[in-house]
């Protein structure tokens, strides 16, 4: 009888510890407090350097999107938006996501389906204005994202 007590509280100890380390890190992520008060996400140096060519692809599609309104053309901005959709994220990136934390995971795939609600809009709708304000929404998801985090790489031991 105290064998079996004695594992059922071995696994309750193991499923517990199981989501602890699970919430660990595929919520909270691999972070540290930063000096500046953002929260510090620790990366190696290729998960970084991935991380910041994935913002500046963002970064483009935002000012083709500008140029391409600018100019009335709708079909550009459907197509400069789509590369940066979700059908065209990096598929490495998910190999390390779970590092991340959960908050910053959202806003970068909320931000990769607003420009595919984007691209489907200005097909759809074909107006100019509502580009213009779906910009400015997907730009509040960088600024979001780049006040509450700075990436830091971590120490090679």
């Amino acid at each position: 009888m105290n064998s079996c007590r004695f594992c059922w509280a071995f696994v309750v100890a193991v499923g517990l510890l199981s989501i602890v380390l699970a919430a660990r890190f595929m919520v909270i992520g691999t972070v540290e407090a930063s000096p500046d008060g953002r929260t510090e996400i620790v990366v190696t140096l290729a998960e970084r350097d991935l991380i910041l060519d994935e913002m500046r692809s963002l970064l483009e599609a935002v000012q083709a999107v500008i140029v391409a309104n600018n100019a009335g053309d709708l079909n550009t901005v459907a197509v400069a938006s789509r590369l940066v959709g979700r059908e065209n994220m990096d598929p490495r990136s998910a190999e390390f996501a779970t590092r991340l934390p959960m908050d910053f995971r959202k806003l970068g795939m909320d931000t990769h389906m607003r420009f595919d609600k984007v691209a489907l809009d200005a097909e759809q709708i074909e107006s100019t204005e509502h580009v213009y304000q779906q910009l400015g929404e997907i730009t509040a998801n960088c600024v979001a994202c780049h006040r509450a985090y700075r990436l830091a790489v971590e120490d090679a031991e």
